[in-house]
C-alpha cells in the first residue's frame, strides 16, 4: 500500500530557507525531502527519548 503524503503550507524566513536548501544540496536531496528528513529525525528522537529537541543543539 502506498503512503499518501499531505501538502502543507510552510512559512519560514529566507535565511532559514537558504540554510536548509544548502544542506539539502549537500545531502543530494530536494528541499522538501530535506524538510521531511529533518521532521522525521526530530519525531524519531522525541519518541526514543521522550524529551523535546533542545533549541540549542549543544544542550543535553
Amino acid at each position: 500500500m502506498s503512503e499518501i503524503k499531505k501538502q502543507i503550507p510552510l512559512r519560514i524566513s529566507s535565511k532559514l530557507y537558504e540554510q536548509i536548501a544548502a544542506w539539502a544540496k549537500d545531502d543530494f536531496r530536494s528541499f522538501n525531502g530535506q524538510i521531511e528528513y529533518l521532521l522525521s529525525e526530530c519525531v524519531r528522537q522525541k519518541l526514543k527519548t521522550g524529551k523535546p529537541i533542545p533549541k540549542n543543539p549543544d544542550e543535553k
